[in-house]
């Protein structure tokens, strides 16, 4: 499983769309965006990490029991997003659900689309980010780099609209590495909107929390019907620049 690192940046926002003294029910029920025998889709909020960590705080883990939906066992995730990207994250409703959802992540058949709101223009209208990542140093935990010795790393990129400094993408990950995207697009000179980590500089003064969502995911889940697809809506934090850019609420 990828996209999560257990610790990230002090700068880490507060958890979007979450109170506490709400029932846990109330608090991801109302965020399921797709529901089967098999599958979860939910729009994590960004600020909520997918797991404890030494930092403390809220994490998915205090509210899984609320999505059990009649089973007596707790969904558990299919794979894992960053503290602070938001949007589409599969969680298997039982054992064999999670083997099969585990199968297909493996043989790279479910298609992830994030936006991204990024410092600057990218070298053209669509390209193919082809660099692979290695962790920066082992003292450093999950912090990524380009490295011609690392794991292949692919991602494929589209531009949207832009706004003077600031250009909205749509970004496909070919591979799963911790940190793909943010690493990618701040190796060709784009790094995300509010990133603590990978745009230091023009990106943190230009937002203050990470303007990356998973948008959407396409599931083939079953054989003999149509892949599952399931969009999750553009969080608050991000409108403001993707409306800049071009983007619309339909």
């Amino acid at each position: 499983m990828t996209d999560q690192e257990p610790g990230d940046s002090a700068a880490t926002p507060p958890v979007t769309g979450l109170d506490p003294a709400e029932s846990t029910a109330a608090l991801l029920a109302s965020r399921v965006l797709y529901r089967d025998a098999l599958m979860l889709v939910i729009d994590k909020p960004a600020g909520l990490a997918v797991h404890a960590s030494g930092r403390g705080g809220l994490h998915l883990g205090l509210y899984l029991d609320a999505l059990r939906f009649g089973l007596p066992v707790m969904p558990e995730l299919a794979h894992r997003l960053d503290r602070e990207t938001s949007g589409c994250l599969l969680l298997g409703r039982h054992r064999q659900a999670l083997k099969r959802l585990g199968a297909l992540f493996a043989q790279g058949r479910v298609e992830k689309t994030y936006w991204a709101a990024v410092v600057g223009a990218p070298p053209g209208e669509a390209g193919i980010i082809d660099q692979p990542l290695a962790k920066l140093d082992a003292k450093r935990g999950w912090r990524m780099r380009v490295d011609p010795n690392g794991q292949a790393a692919i991602t494929e990129w589209r531009v949207l609209g832009n706004s003077g400094p600031v250009s909205w993408l749509e970004c496909r990950p070919r591979t799963g590495r911790t940190h793909q995207i943010r690493v990618h697009l701040a190796a060709i000179g784009c790094p995300i909107l509010g990133d603590p980590i990978y745009g230091q500089g023009t990106a943190t003064m230009l937002a203050d929390c990470l303007h990356l969502h998973a948008r959407a995911v396409l599931v083939p889940l079953y054989p003999k019907k149509p892949p599952v697809a399931v969009e999750a809506p553009l969080p608050p934090h991000m409108t403001a620049a993707l409306a800049a850019c071009g983007w619309v609420v339909r």
